[in-house]
Protein backbone atom coordinates (compact mmCIF):
# COMPACT_ATOMS: atom_id res chain seq x y z
CA UNK A 1 0.00 0.00 0.00
CA UNK A 2 1.32 3.31 -0.80
CA UNK A 3 1.49 6.04 1.91
CA UNK A 4 0.03 9.76 0.65
CA UNK A 5 2.62 12.65 1.24
CA UNK A 6 1.37 15.36 2.90
CA UNK A 7 3.46 18.07 1.15
CA UNK A 8 2.94 21.28 2.35
CA UNK A 9 -0.20 23.82 2.00
CA UNK A 10 0.90 27.37 2.04
CA UNK A 11 2.36 29.15 4.76
CA UNK A 12 1.24 31.94 7.34
CA UNK A 13 2.36 34.90 6.62
CA UNK A 14 4.36 36.30 9.14
CA UNK A 15 2.08 39.66 10.74
CA UNK A 16 4.06 41.99 11.54
CA UNK A 17 5.94 42.93 9.62
CA UNK A 18 3.61 42.08 6.71
CA UNK A 19 -0.08 43.17 6.54
CA UNK A 20 -2.10 40.85 4.35
CA UNK A 21 -3.78 42.45 1.90
CA UNK A 22 -7.18 40.65 2.48
CA UNK A 23 -6.92 41.33 5.95
CA UNK A 24 -9.46 44.16 7.57
CA UNK A 25 -6.40 46.27 7.85
CA UNK A 26 -5.11 44.73 4.36
CA UNK A 27 -8.21 46.12 2.38
CA UNK A 28 -8.11 49.78 4.47
CA UNK A 29 -4.53 50.21 3.08
CA UNK A 30 -5.43 49.66 -0.03
CA UNK A 31 -8.89 51.61 0.10
CA UNK A 32 -6.89 54.75 0.73
CA UNK A 33 -4.14 53.93 -1.72
CA UNK A 34 -6.97 54.16 -4.08
CA UNK A 35 -8.40 57.69 -2.73
CA UNK A 36 -4.61 59.25 -2.68
CA UNK A 37 -4.09 57.71 -6.12
CA UNK A 38 -1.10 54.89 -5.77
CA UNK A 39 -2.68 52.28 -6.82
CA UNK A 40 -3.29 53.06 -10.81
CA UNK A 41 -0.71 50.11 -11.56
CA UNK A 42 -2.42 48.23 -9.58
CA UNK A 43 -5.53 47.56 -12.03
CA UNK A 44 -3.11 45.87 -14.95
CA UNK A 45 -1.18 44.21 -12.95
CA UNK A 46 -4.31 42.26 -11.12
CA UNK A 47 -5.57 41.41 -14.47
CA UNK A 48 -2.32 39.29 -15.47
CA UNK A 49 -1.75 38.33 -11.67
CA UNK A 50 -0.14 34.52 -12.02
CA UNK A 51 1.01 32.09 -10.03
CA UNK A 52 5.03 30.98 -10.80
CA UNK A 53 4.71 27.60 -12.30
CA UNK A 54 7.68 25.97 -10.65
CA UNK A 55 9.48 26.77 -7.28
CA UNK A 56 12.41 28.54 -8.80
CA UNK A 57 10.27 30.58 -11.58
CA UNK A 58 9.48 33.17 -9.10
CA UNK A 59 11.21 35.80 -11.77
CA UNK A 60 10.04 34.38 -15.44
CA UNK A 61 6.68 34.52 -13.33
CA UNK A 62 7.20 38.19 -12.45
CA UNK A 63 8.27 39.31 -15.68
CA UNK A 64 5.33 37.63 -17.98
CA UNK A 65 3.01 38.98 -15.41
CA UNK A 66 4.16 42.44 -16.19
CA UNK A 67 5.09 42.35 -19.77
CA UNK A 68 1.49 41.00 -20.41
CA UNK A 69 0.11 43.69 -18.02
CA UNK A 70 2.00 46.43 -20.60
CA UNK A 71 0.57 44.44 -23.74
CA UNK A 72 3.84 44.15 -25.54
CA UNK A 73 3.60 41.43 -27.89
CA UNK A 74 5.82 38.91 -27.92
CA UNK A 75 5.69 38.23 -31.55
CA UNK A 76 4.97 34.85 -30.93
CA UNK A 77 2.23 32.21 -30.69
CA UNK A 78 1.59 30.82 -27.07
CA UNK A 79 -0.58 28.66 -27.76
CA UNK A 80 -3.47 27.73 -29.72
CA UNK A 81 -3.75 30.83 -32.08
CA UNK A 82 -3.07 32.93 -28.93
CA UNK A 83 0.28 35.36 -28.74
CA UNK A 84 1.18 35.80 -24.59
CA UNK A 85 3.93 35.68 -22.71
CA UNK A 86 4.47 32.75 -20.64
CA UNK A 87 7.61 31.58 -18.44
CA UNK A 88 8.48 28.95 -20.76
CA UNK A 89 8.88 31.40 -23.39
CA UNK A 90 11.81 33.39 -20.92
CA UNK A 91 14.65 31.43 -22.76
CA UNK A 92 16.54 34.21 -24.54
CA UNK A 93 19.64 34.64 -21.68
CA UNK A 94 19.02 31.54 -19.52
CA UNK A 95 18.30 27.70 -19.79
CA UNK A 96 14.59 27.08 -18.81
CA UNK A 97 16.41 23.98 -17.07
CA UNK A 98 19.32 25.88 -15.62
CA UNK A 99 16.45 28.41 -14.20
CA UNK A 100 13.95 25.33 -12.78
CA UNK A 101 17.37 23.89 -10.89
CA UNK A 102 18.72 27.14 -9.58
CA UNK A 103 16.42 30.39 -10.17
CA UNK A 104 18.10 33.19 -12.39
CA UNK A 105 19.39 35.99 -11.11
CA UNK A 106 18.70 39.97 -11.29
CA UNK A 107 21.08 40.93 -14.28
CA UNK A 108 20.21 37.88 -16.12
CA UNK A 109 15.89 39.03 -15.42
CA UNK A 110 16.98 42.35 -16.59
CA UNK A 111 18.21 40.57 -19.62
CA UNK A 112 15.51 38.50 -20.66
CA UNK A 113 13.35 41.62 -20.11
CA UNK A 114 15.64 43.48 -23.07
CA UNK A 115 15.35 40.48 -24.97
CA UNK A 116 11.07 40.38 -24.28
CA UNK A 117 11.26 44.27 -26.40
CA UNK A 118 10.70 45.66 -22.84
CA UNK A 119 12.15 49.01 -21.97
CA UNK A 120 14.31 48.72 -18.93
CA UNK A 121 15.73 50.61 -15.94
CA UNK A 122 17.76 48.46 -13.29
CA UNK A 123 19.11 49.48 -9.99
CA UNK A 124 21.49 47.64 -7.43
CA UNK A 125 20.59 49.00 -3.72
CA UNK A 126 24.12 49.80 -3.69
CA UNK A 127 23.69 51.97 -6.88
CA UNK A 128 20.57 53.94 -5.53
CA UNK A 129 19.43 55.12 -2.11
CA UNK A 130 15.95 54.68 -0.27
CA UNK A 131 14.84 58.02 -0.89
CA UNK A 132 15.38 57.45 -4.62
CA UNK A 133 13.87 53.80 -4.18
CA UNK A 134 10.41 54.88 -2.69
CA UNK A 135 10.63 57.83 -5.68
CA UNK A 136 10.55 54.99 -8.13
CA UNK A 137 7.68 53.30 -5.94
CA UNK A 138 5.45 56.34 -6.08
CA UNK A 139 6.27 56.67 -10.04
CA UNK A 140 5.06 53.09 -10.94
CA UNK A 141 1.81 53.13 -8.43
CA UNK A 142 0.46 56.81 -10.06
CA UNK A 143 0.81 55.26 -13.55
CA UNK A 144 -0.08 52.16 -15.48
CA UNK A 145 2.48 52.45 -18.40
CA UNK A 146 4.84 51.37 -15.88
CA UNK A 147 5.60 48.34 -13.27
CA UNK A 148 8.24 47.55 -10.97
CA UNK A 149 9.75 44.15 -9.92
CA UNK A 150 11.87 44.05 -7.01
CA UNK A 151 14.37 41.47 -5.72
CA UNK A 152 14.78 40.70 -2.05
CA UNK A 153 15.39 38.41 0.71
CA UNK A 154 12.34 37.10 2.50
CA UNK A 155 14.12 36.56 5.30
CA UNK A 156 14.00 40.63 5.92
CA UNK A 157 10.16 39.85 6.63
CA UNK A 158 10.80 36.74 8.89
CA UNK A 159 9.42 34.49 5.89
CA UNK A 160 10.95 31.18 4.84
CA UNK A 161 12.88 30.90 1.65
CA UNK A 162 15.56 33.03 0.71
CA UNK A 163 16.12 35.24 -2.45
CA UNK A 164 12.90 35.88 -4.75
CA UNK A 165 10.99 38.11 -7.21
CA UNK A 166 7.65 39.68 -7.27
CA UNK A 167 6.15 42.78 -8.81
CA UNK A 168 5.24 46.06 -6.79
CA UNK A 169 1.60 46.29 -6.99
CA UNK A 170 0.92 50.05 -5.29
CA UNK A 171 1.90 52.44 -2.37
CA UNK A 172 0.37 53.70 0.44
CA UNK A 173 1.82 57.14 1.34
CA UNK A 174 0.56 57.71 5.12
CA UNK A 175 2.45 54.29 6.38
CA UNK A 176 5.05 53.97 3.98
CA UNK A 177 3.84 51.03 2.70
CA UNK A 178 4.64 48.94 -0.97
CA UNK A 179 2.16 45.84 -2.21
CA UNK A 180 4.06 42.76 -2.93
CA UNK A 181 1.90 40.71 -5.52
CA UNK A 182 3.43 37.70 -4.24
CA UNK A 183 3.70 35.65 -7.40
CA UNK A 184 4.47 32.46 -4.80
CA UNK A 185 1.04 32.18 -4.47
CA UNK A 186 0.99 28.83 -2.97
CA UNK A 187 2.88 30.24 -0.22
CA UNK A 188 2.04 33.61 0.42
CA UNK A 189 -0.77 35.62 -0.32
CA UNK A 190 -0.53 39.53 -1.52
CA UNK A 191 0.97 41.49 1.12
CA UNK A 192 2.37 45.06 2.64
CA UNK A 193 5.68 46.05 3.55
CA UNK A 194 7.32 48.93 5.28
CA UNK A 195 9.25 50.62 2.01
CA UNK A 196 11.98 51.07 4.87
CA UNK A 197 12.19 47.10 5.17
CA UNK A 198 11.71 46.34 1.81
CA UNK A 199 14.99 48.49 0.69
CA UNK A 200 16.92 46.31 3.46
CA UNK A 201 15.92 43.16 2.29
CA UNK A 202 16.83 44.26 -1.63
CA UNK A 203 20.37 45.19 0.50
CA UNK A 204 21.17 41.67 0.80
CA UNK A 205 23.46 40.24 -1.30
CA UNK A 206 23.04 37.10 -4.01
CA UNK A 207 25.61 34.52 -2.54
CA UNK A 208 25.41 33.01 -6.41
CA UNK A 209 26.79 36.46 -8.25
CA UNK A 210 28.19 38.45 -4.91
CA UNK A 211 25.94 40.92 -6.37
CA UNK A 212 23.43 43.52 -4.15
CA UNK A 213 19.83 42.46 -5.06
CA UNK A 214 17.78 45.53 -6.19
CA UNK A 215 14.47 46.43 -8.67
CA UNK A 216 14.05 46.83 -12.27
CA UNK A 217 11.68 49.60 -13.76
CA UNK A 218 9.68 48.24 -16.67
CA UNK A 219 7.92 49.81 -19.87
CA UNK A 220 6.74 49.88 -22.75
CA UNK A 221 9.12 50.52 -25.70
CA UNK A 222 7.21 53.09 -28.71
CA UNK A 223 7.05 50.08 -30.86
CA UNK A 224 7.56 46.29 -30.33
CA UNK A 225 11.17 45.53 -31.87
CA UNK A 226 11.94 42.81 -33.25
CA UNK A 227 9.38 42.24 -36.29
CA UNK A 228 11.56 40.39 -38.60
CA UNK A 229 14.22 38.73 -36.84
CA UNK A 230 15.79 37.93 -33.61
CA UNK A 231 18.85 36.20 -32.20
CA UNK A 232 18.76 32.70 -30.54
CA UNK A 233 20.50 30.82 -27.83
CA UNK A 234 18.10 27.40 -28.33
CA UNK A 235 21.06 25.77 -29.60
CA UNK A 236 23.69 24.91 -27.51
CA UNK A 237 26.16 26.93 -30.21
CA UNK A 238 25.18 29.99 -29.19
CA UNK A 239 27.95 30.95 -27.05
CA UNK A 240 30.36 29.84 -29.56
CA UNK A 241 28.76 31.81 -32.34
CA UNK A 242 28.50 34.79 -29.65
CA UNK A 243 31.95 34.86 -28.89
CA UNK A 244 32.71 34.47 -32.85
CA UNK A 245 31.26 37.58 -33.70
CA UNK A 246 31.78 39.69 -31.11
CA UNK A 247 35.68 38.44 -30.16
CA UNK A 248 37.03 36.94 -33.10
CA UNK A 249 35.91 38.97 -35.99
CA UNK A 250 36.94 42.35 -34.72
CA UNK A 251 40.46 40.49 -34.61
CA UNK A 252 39.95 38.77 -38.09
CA UNK A 253 39.97 42.35 -39.18
CA UNK A 254 43.51 43.42 -38.58
CA UNK A 255 44.65 41.01 -41.38
CA UNK A 256 46.92 42.84 -44.28
CA UNK A 257 44.99 40.62 -46.61
CA UNK A 258 41.78 42.96 -46.50
CA UNK A 259 41.44 44.99 -49.46
CA UNK A 260 38.44 45.45 -50.84
CA UNK A 261 34.77 44.82 -49.61
CA UNK A 262 34.80 41.11 -50.53
CA UNK A 263 37.58 40.20 -48.75
CA UNK A 264 35.87 41.84 -45.80
CA UNK A 265 33.09 39.34 -46.27
CA UNK A 266 35.06 36.38 -46.87
CA UNK A 267 37.11 37.01 -43.75
CA UNK A 268 33.95 37.47 -41.70
CA UNK A 269 31.93 33.96 -43.26
CA UNK A 270 34.25 31.91 -43.86
CA UNK A 271 34.97 30.88 -40.50
CA UNK A 272 31.91 31.23 -39.28
CA UNK A 273 31.04 28.67 -36.65
CA UNK A 274 28.89 25.54 -37.71
CA UNK A 275 25.48 25.64 -36.39
CA UNK A 276 25.21 29.64 -37.26
CA UNK A 277 21.96 29.51 -39.00
CA UNK A 278 20.77 28.42 -35.59
CA UNK A 279 21.54 31.91 -33.74
CA UNK A 280 19.79 34.30 -36.01
CA UNK A 281 16.17 33.54 -36.84
CA UNK A 282 13.70 35.27 -38.94
CA UNK A 283 10.01 35.19 -36.88
CA UNK A 284 8.00 33.54 -38.99
CA UNK A 285 3.84 33.91 -38.82
CA UNK A 286 2.41 30.41 -37.90
CA UNK A 287 -1.31 29.28 -37.37
CA UNK A 288 -3.35 26.16 -37.59
CA UNK A 289 -4.85 25.62 -40.74
CA UNK A 290 -7.92 25.73 -39.83
CA UNK A 291 -8.16 29.08 -37.65
CA UNK A 292 -6.93 30.83 -40.92
CA UNK A 293 -8.23 28.75 -43.97
CA UNK A 294 -7.49 31.40 -47.19
CA UNK A 295 -8.43 34.45 -45.07
CA UNK A 296 -5.97 36.65 -43.16
CA UNK A 297 -7.19 38.43 -40.10
CA UNK A 298 -6.69 42.99 -40.32
CA UNK A 299 -3.81 42.04 -37.45
CA UNK A 300 -1.81 39.73 -39.06
CA UNK A 301 -2.42 41.92 -42.35
CA UNK A 302 -0.49 44.51 -40.10
CA UNK A 303 1.90 42.09 -39.06
CA UNK A 304 3.13 40.98 -42.22
CA UNK A 305 3.20 44.01 -44.28
CA UNK A 306 5.69 45.57 -41.36
CA UNK A 307 8.08 42.72 -41.79
CA UNK A 308 7.64 42.85 -45.74
CA UNK A 309 9.03 46.92 -45.39
CA UNK A 310 11.73 45.84 -42.78
CA UNK A 311 12.60 42.98 -45.68
CA UNK A 312 12.09 45.80 -48.12
CA UNK A 313 14.75 48.03 -46.78
CA UNK A 314 16.89 45.34 -45.49
CA UNK A 315 16.94 44.50 -49.74
CA UNK A 316 17.71 48.66 -50.55
CA UNK A 317 20.34 48.77 -48.41
CA UNK A 318 24.15 48.58 -49.98
CA UNK A 319 25.66 46.14 -47.33
CA UNK A 320 22.88 44.02 -49.10
CA UNK A 321 24.12 44.31 -52.63
CA UNK A 322 27.14 43.18 -51.64
CA UNK A 323 26.24 40.32 -49.23
CA UNK A 324 24.20 38.90 -52.30
CA UNK A 325 26.84 39.21 -54.54
CA UNK A 326 29.45 37.63 -52.57
CA UNK A 327 26.95 34.42 -51.90
CA UNK A 328 26.70 34.21 -55.45
CA UNK A 329 30.03 33.64 -55.92
CA UNK A 330 30.76 31.38 -53.12
CA UNK A 331 32.69 28.22 -53.48
CA UNK A 332 33.29 25.08 -51.14
CA UNK A 333 35.66 27.75 -48.75
CA UNK A 334 32.81 28.71 -47.19
CA UNK A 335 31.12 25.63 -46.52
CA UNK A 336 28.51 26.89 -43.57
CA UNK A 337 27.65 29.86 -46.11
CA UNK A 338 26.58 27.33 -48.36
CA UNK A 339 24.74 25.34 -45.94
CA UNK A 340 22.73 28.25 -44.68
CA UNK A 341 22.64 29.69 -48.54
CA UNK A 342 20.71 26.17 -49.27
CA UNK A 343 18.34 26.26 -46.93
CA UNK A 344 17.52 29.44 -48.89
CA UNK A 345 14.52 26.41 -50.73
CA UNK A 346 11.52 27.63 -49.50
CA UNK A 347 9.66 24.31 -49.34
CA UNK A 348 13.01 22.96 -47.55
CA UNK A 349 13.09 25.24 -44.97
CA UNK A 350 8.67 24.95 -44.81
CA UNK A 351 9.01 21.57 -43.52
CA UNK A 352 11.24 22.73 -40.22
CA UNK A 353 9.17 25.96 -39.68
CA UNK A 354 5.78 23.87 -39.87
CA UNK A 355 7.27 21.92 -37.23
CA UNK A 356 8.45 24.27 -34.95
CA UNK A 357 5.28 26.31 -35.30
CA UNK A 358 3.31 22.45 -34.50
CA UNK A 359 5.63 22.55 -31.25
CA UNK A 360 4.80 26.15 -30.13
CA UNK A 361 1.05 25.98 -30.97
CA UNK A 362 1.07 22.81 -28.74
CA UNK A 363 3.13 24.52 -26.16
CA UNK A 364 5.86 21.63 -26.20
CA UNK A 365 8.76 23.65 -28.05
CA UNK A 366 11.97 22.31 -27.41
CA UNK A 367 10.41 19.10 -26.04
CA UNK A 368 12.24 15.78 -26.69
CA UNK A 369 8.93 14.46 -28.41
CA UNK A 370 9.33 14.15 -32.55
CA UNK A 371 7.52 16.00 -35.09
CA UNK A 372 7.84 14.98 -38.41
CA UNK A 373 6.27 17.35 -41.39
CA UNK A 374 5.17 14.26 -43.93
CA UNK A 375 4.03 16.98 -46.73
CA UNK A 376 4.62 20.80 -47.82
CA UNK A 377 2.81 22.97 -50.52
CA UNK A 378 3.65 26.86 -51.17
CA UNK A 379 1.16 28.81 -52.52
CA UNK A 380 -0.18 32.55 -52.75
CA UNK A 381 -3.54 33.80 -51.58
CA UNK A 382 -5.03 37.41 -52.54
CA UNK A 383 -5.10 39.03 -49.12
CA UNK A 384 -4.89 42.69 -49.64
CA UNK A 385 -6.71 43.66 -52.60
CA UNK A 386 -4.80 42.56 -55.29
CA UNK A 387 -1.28 41.73 -53.53
CA UNK A 388 -0.66 38.13 -52.86
CA UNK A 389 0.89 36.36 -49.93
CA UNK A 390 3.24 33.53 -49.73
CA UNK A 391 1.65 31.25 -48.06
CA UNK A 392 3.43 27.66 -46.62
CA UNK A 393 1.29 24.89 -45.77
CA UNK A 394 2.34 21.05 -43.99
CA UNK A 395 0.95 18.23 -42.39
CA UNK A 396 2.76 17.83 -39.68
CA UNK A 397 2.60 14.16 -37.59
CA UNK A 398 3.45 13.41 -34.04
CA UNK A 399 2.76 9.41 -33.67
CA UNK A 400 -0.84 9.41 -34.20
CA UNK A 401 -2.49 12.62 -34.64
CA UNK A 402 -1.74 15.39 -37.63
CA UNK A 403 -2.08 18.56 -37.71
CA UNK A 404 -2.01 21.02 -40.28
CA UNK A 405 -0.08 24.12 -39.93
CA UNK A 406 0.18 27.53 -42.02
CA UNK A 407 3.50 30.25 -42.13
CA UNK A 408 2.91 33.09 -43.80
CA UNK A 409 5.72 34.41 -45.25
CA UNK A 410 7.08 38.17 -46.21
CA UNK A 411 7.43 38.39 -49.67
CA UNK A 412 8.82 41.48 -51.71
CA UNK A 413 8.49 41.86 -55.81
CA UNK A 414 9.39 39.08 -57.42
CA UNK A 415 12.06 40.65 -60.34
CA UNK A 416 14.70 40.89 -57.31
CA UNK A 417 17.95 39.58 -57.18
CA UNK A 418 17.67 35.63 -55.92
CA UNK A 419 21.32 35.34 -55.38
CA UNK A 420 21.97 32.89 -57.80
CA UNK A 421 19.32 30.56 -56.80
CA UNK A 422 16.55 29.36 -59.43
CA UNK A 423 13.44 30.98 -60.43
CA UNK A 424 11.59 27.64 -58.96
CA UNK A 425 12.96 28.46 -55.29
CA UNK A 426 11.92 31.78 -55.24
CA UNK A 427 8.04 32.94 -54.82
CA UNK A 428 8.88 36.28 -53.66
CA UNK A 429 11.67 37.30 -52.01
CA UNK A 430 11.38 35.77 -48.09
CA UNK A 431 13.84 36.02 -45.36
CA UNK A 432 16.53 34.06 -46.43
CA UNK A 433 20.90 33.99 -46.34
CA UNK A 434 21.52 37.16 -47.95
CA UNK A 435 19.17 39.39 -45.92
CA UNK A 436 19.27 37.88 -42.68
CA UNK A 437 23.29 37.82 -43.13
CA UNK A 438 23.20 41.42 -43.72
CA UNK A 439 20.62 42.02 -41.19
CA UNK A 440 23.52 40.63 -38.83
CA UNK A 441 26.45 42.64 -40.31
CA UNK A 442 24.32 45.69 -39.50
CA UNK A 443 23.53 44.79 -35.62
CA UNK A 444 27.55 44.41 -34.87
CA UNK A 445 29.02 47.22 -32.73
CA UNK A 446 30.36 49.63 -34.56
CA UNK A 447 34.18 48.88 -33.49
CA UNK A 448 33.57 45.62 -34.78
CA UNK A 449 35.39 47.12 -38.24
CA UNK A 450 37.99 49.39 -36.84
CA UNK A 451 40.92 47.33 -37.20
CA UNK A 452 40.44 47.26 -40.75
CA UNK A 453 43.88 48.97 -41.80
CA UNK A 454 42.84 50.25 -45.19
CA UNK A 455 42.04 53.50 -44.67
CA UNK A 456 39.75 54.28 -48.00
CA UNK A 457 38.01 50.52 -47.34
CA UNK A 458 37.66 51.50 -43.21
CA UNK A 459 35.60 54.18 -44.67
CA UNK A 460 33.55 52.44 -47.13
CA UNK A 461 32.79 49.38 -44.41
CA UNK A 462 32.00 52.06 -42.37
CA UNK A 463 29.75 53.61 -44.40
CA UNK A 464 28.04 50.68 -44.95
CA UNK A 465 27.51 49.16 -41.84
CA UNK A 466 26.30 52.73 -40.43
CA UNK A 467 22.73 53.16 -38.99
CA UNK A 468 22.78 56.63 -38.75
CA UNK A 469 20.69 57.06 -42.12
CA UNK A 470 19.03 53.74 -42.14
CA UNK A 471 15.01 54.22 -42.19
CA UNK A 472 13.85 54.39 -39.01
CA UNK A 473 12.11 50.68 -38.91
CA UNK A 474 15.26 49.08 -40.42
CA UNK A 475 17.35 50.94 -37.75
CA UNK A 476 15.29 50.30 -34.72
CA UNK A 477 15.41 46.26 -36.49
CA UNK A 478 19.40 46.21 -36.16
CA UNK A 479 19.82 48.48 -32.50
CA UNK A 480 17.49 45.61 -31.15
CA UNK A 481 19.54 42.99 -32.47
CA UNK A 482 22.40 44.09 -31.08
CA UNK A 483 21.32 44.77 -27.91
CA UNK A 484 20.31 41.17 -28.27
CA UNK A 485 23.93 40.38 -29.25
CA UNK A 486 25.60 42.48 -25.86
CA UNK A 487 23.74 40.69 -23.70
CA UNK A 488 23.84 37.45 -24.95
CA UNK A 489 27.81 38.01 -24.95
CA UNK A 490 27.62 39.51 -21.74
CA UNK A 491 26.03 36.16 -20.54
CA UNK A 492 28.57 33.90 -22.19
CA UNK A 493 30.66 35.90 -20.31
CA UNK A 494 29.02 35.39 -17.06
CA UNK A 495 28.92 39.49 -16.74
CA UNK A 496 25.40 39.96 -16.95
CA UNK A 497 25.06 40.66 -13.26
CA UNK A 498 28.25 43.44 -13.46
CA UNK A 499 26.96 45.19 -16.21
CA UNK A 500 23.15 46.09 -16.57
CA UNK A 501 22.73 48.21 -19.01
CA UNK A 502 22.26 47.76 -22.80
CA UNK A 503 24.07 49.76 -25.68
CA UNK A 504 21.28 51.71 -27.49
CA UNK A 505 23.52 52.66 -30.71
Amino acid sequence: MKMAMAGLYKRVLPSPPAVDFASSDGKQLFIEAIQNGTMEGFYRLISYFQTQSEPAYCGLASLSMVLNALAIDPGRKWKGPWRWFDESMLDCCEPLEKVKEKGISFGKLVCLAHCAGAKVEAFRSNQSTLDDFRNFVVRCSTSDDCHMISSYHRATFKQTGTGHFSPIGGYHAGRDMALILDVARFKYPPHWVPVTLLWEAMGNVDEATGQCRGFMLISRPHRDPGLLYTLSCKHESWVRVAKYLMDDVPNLMKSEDLKDVHKVLLAVFSSLPSNFGEFIKWIAEVRRREDGGQNLSQEEKGRLALKEEVLRQVQETGLFKHVASFLSSVNSCCRNILALSHENNLPDIAAGVCCQGAELLAGKFGSPESYCCRETCVTTLKANGDKRITLVSGTVVNGSSEQGVDVLVPSGPKNLNCCGFSATCCIGIYPAGNDVLTALLLALPPETWSGIKDEKLLYEINSLVSTKNLPTLLQEEVLHLRRQLHLLKKCQENKVDEDLGAPLC
